[in-house]
């Protein structure tokens, strides 16, 4: 366990469940001015939750990509390590200030602008395609000489090749 996970924090063009919808390039300036540091890693929204820091935050064509690190000398963190390596928890939920923002045409409100201040690993993301899961490290799954001895044994058994008396080469039956 290092506490080390990646995720998005934001995914560009859907709404999400309040009606916002998030455009590319709305975190742009936000992260130029903040950068990772910051911007704070909290516990379901909470200020007095601190529960590490994000190493690299970018947008890309998906949404705002996140690479997080857990801070393992706090307890809350520790729980949530536990937690997303089992599968109950791994919501990103982002706390900013519209800068800018236009109504869009289904009614929702597109936000071009953005001053991101925090992303929390929560519970229920507003965003439900705002995910994370936790690098689970090398020993968190078969090996490659598991990996190889499966393919082995699952790969179709290669049959001699004969040749005809015309010299072509054919597959034995």
């Amino acid at each position: 366990m290092d506490g080390h996970f990646t995720g998005y924090a934001s995914v560009f063009g859907v709404p999400d469940l309040g009606r916002d919808v998030v455009v590319a390039g709305a975190f742009a300036g936000s992260l130029a001015r903040r950068g990772a540091g910051g911007v704070r890693m909290l516990f379901q929204h909470d200020p007095a939750e601190p529960i590490g820091r994000w190493i690299a935050l970018r947008e890309d064509a998906r949404g705002l990509f996140a690479e997080g690190q857990l801070n393992l000398a706090v307890q809350r963190a520790r729980e949530v390590d536990a937690l997303m390596r089992g599968g109950g928890l791994d919501g990103l939920s982002i706390g900013f200030r519209t800068l800018r923002a236009r109504p869009g045409a289904g009614g929702e409100r597109r936000l071009l602008g953005v001053d991101l201040w925090e992303i929390s690993l929560v519970t229920f993301p507003l965003q439900p395609g705002a995910r994370a899961s936790p690098d689970l490290g090398p020993d968190s799954g078969p090996s490659p000489d598991a990996l190889r001895g499966l393919a082995r044994r699952i790969a179709p058994v290669a049959r001699p090749l004969a040749r005809s008396a015309a010299g072509r080469v054919a597959a034995r039956p």
